[in-house]
């Protein structure tokens, strides 16, 4: 385990504690205490997850998840709230949070979100940059671009998109897509897949009810086209 983690709190206590506890799980972290610090290092450095506190100096968590999405920053986001700040939680997942945890927080509750994300969320070999026309996927850097733009992806929309990417020219059946994105059993009924793909196109396509680059396969999944470069 060497997955990369950039953890932005500005409590000191809780820093160090996370800190020693994560390099002891096998992790490697690097650590910012202002949301300033944390979205400079956040954009211009790949981590595997960014552990990130609501409540910071200099600029709030919330604006700092934003902004990442906005610049086409795709790294998995777990946001730090306090308790009962329901619409923390509500705004940050909405603007593209993953996941959330509550302060004060048990270390090994923490510890398991963290490796269930990362999971969800984990790199497989073959990384690297594709390009689909005027998109440009980066997988190392989780960023994608069109026409040379930022594209803001939601860390969901990213992970579906690189499964896809990965799989570029198959047939994916929705089932397998519900199962390796979300993580839900074949039982489970739900239209989240379709709803992805139609968001994913409306920043992708340029003509999203037309679509060239994921193709719907009538009665089984998608296809994502195969990339023109890598």
């Amino acid at each position: 385990m060497h997955e990369s983690i950039l953890l932005i709190e500005d409590e000191a206590g809780i820093r160090e504690t996370l800190i020693d506890r994560l390099h002891a799980e096998g992790y490697s972290v690097e650590s910012a205490t202002d949301g300033e610090e944390g979205l400079e290092k956040a954009s211009n450095s790949a981590f595997d997850l960014i552990i990130l506190d609501v409540m910071l100096p200099r600029r709030n968590g919330l604006d700092v998840c934003a902004e990442l999405r906005k610049r086409g920053v795709a790294t998995a986001i777990l946001i730090l709230t306090v308790r009962n700040e329901t619409v923390d939680k509500v705004v940050g997942l909405r603007i593209g949070a993953d996941d959330y945890v509550t302060k004060p927080f048990d270390a090994a509750e923490l510890m398991a979100r963290i490796d269930a994300l990362l999971r969800r969320l984990s790199r497989r070999p073959g990384e690297g940059r594709y390009q689909f026309g005027s998109v440009l996927i980066d997988l190392g850097k989780s960023q994608v671009t069109r026409g040379g733009e930022p594209v803001y992806l939601t860390g969901r929309e990213f992970q579906l998109l690189r499964y896809f990417v990965e799989r570029a020219g198959s047939v994916i059946p929705r089932e397998e897509l519900l199962r390796a994105v979300w993580g839900y059993d074949k039982t489970t009924f739900t239209r989240t897949v379709d709803t992805h793909v139609r968001t994913i196109r409306q920043k992708l396509e340029d003509k999203p009810h037309w679509p060239s680059l994921i193709l719907t396969i009538s009665g089984v999944g998608y296809k994502l086209v195969s990339p023109t470069g890598k």
